[in-house]
């Protein structure tokens, strides 16, 4: 299981910055893809990585001027063995095991 810190990200509707911990909760490795409900106005990096058992990754956001309103990142995540190097191949196999929303709202 992952959480995300912090859960919400606030932005000005004329664009604005936001950084997230992907924080692992779990004894193993984990890849992650980051979606948006929104990818006009929102930019999420990195798309795809991996987080370390009991650790944490950073996520950034970026949102592009636009019209206020409320839209959301998932963060997708499956358990992966040590020797994984592709961060994608989980996810093109359907190994997705669990998904984190993050809320983003634009004012």
């Amino acid at each position: 299981m992952i959480n995300v810190d912090p859960p919400t990200g606030n932005y000005p509707a004329s664009g604005g910055n936001s950084s997230h911990n992907i924080v692992s909760e779990t004894d193993s490795r984990l890849a992650f893809k980051v979606k948006s409900s929104n990818n006009e106005h929102y930019r999420g990096r990195p798309v795809y990585g991996f987080v370390e058992a009991k650790d944490k990754a950073k996520l950034e956001v970026n949102r592009l001027s636009g019209p206020a309103k409320e839209d959301k990142l998932v963060i997708q995540y499956a358990e992966v063995p040590a020797e994984e190097t592709d961060p994608q191949a989980p996810f093109k196999a359907g190994a997705q095991q669990g998904e984190v929303i993050v809320k983003l709202v634009a004012a």
